[in-house]
């Protein structure tokens, strides 16, 4: 019962394709099965799935400019959110390519296994990024449950000008986070409170410098 309603609520913020949904429906199976074995998501949040990382991901497609051309997701482990964008993209025919970063190989596998299944246009690239002196060109750069803040625009500052946005999912602490940063970092930035909970906060970062 819990699960239909998460659905129902899933499909009135996101106006999916009933093929869009059935798409999401296999995505969810292969997620269930696959976590077992491979520590996808944890295990306490398989009972809400559609809205702990459904919705939560797909909140931030409609952030998204249509002139953008690439996405990458930083840490993408199970697909959130580069993976449900990318199927939102599709049904939205949106010629958005996304890039998956992903350092575990298990996981990368998983990932490539979804995109060739569900026909996606995305793409993942199995590294740390850390270990990389830059990263990828991309135009809106995203980040869930990947990295502390600081380490995330160390991270893009790396990239400088080679972004137009940056998407970032902050939890209960995330304003103490922000303010934080904000005395080491010019931050130019939209905040948002995100629609499956009311403690975390959604950034959307259109410049950083340092002070």
């Amino acid at each position: 019962m819990v699960e239909r309603e998460e659905i129902n609520t899933f499909c009135r913020y996101t106006k999916v394709s009933r093929e869009t949904l059935i798409s999401l429906k296999k995505f969810e199976e292969k997620l269930i099965i696959s976590n077992k074995k491979l520590n996808l998501i944890g295990k306490s949040t398989l009972r809400n799935i559609w809205d702990r990382h459904f919705l939560d991901s797909a909140q931030v497609i409609d952030f998204i400019d249509k002139n953008f051309s690439i996405l990458i997701d930083l840490g993408s482990g199970a697909g959130f959110p580069g993976l449900i964008i990318s199927i939102l993209a599709k049904q939205r025919e949106l010629p958005l390519k996304i890039k998956l970063i992903e350092k575990s190989p298990k996981k990368a596998k998983f990932l490539k296994n979804i995109i060739e299944e569900f026909n996606l246009d995305a793409e993942v690239i199995n590294k740390n990024i850390y270990e990389e002196s830059e990263l990828m060109p991309g135009d809106v750069f995203v980040a869930r449950a990947f990295k502390p803040l600081p380490k995330i625009f160390e991270l893009m500052h790396r990239n400088n000008e080679k972004w137009k946005k940056i998407i970032v999912f902050l939890g209960k602490t995330g304003k103490e986070e922000l303010i934080q940063a904000s005395k080491v970092w010019d931050i130019e930035y939209k905040e948002r409170v995100s629609i499956t909970s009311k403690d975390s906060i959604i950034l959307e970062i259109s410049k950083l410098k340092k002070v």
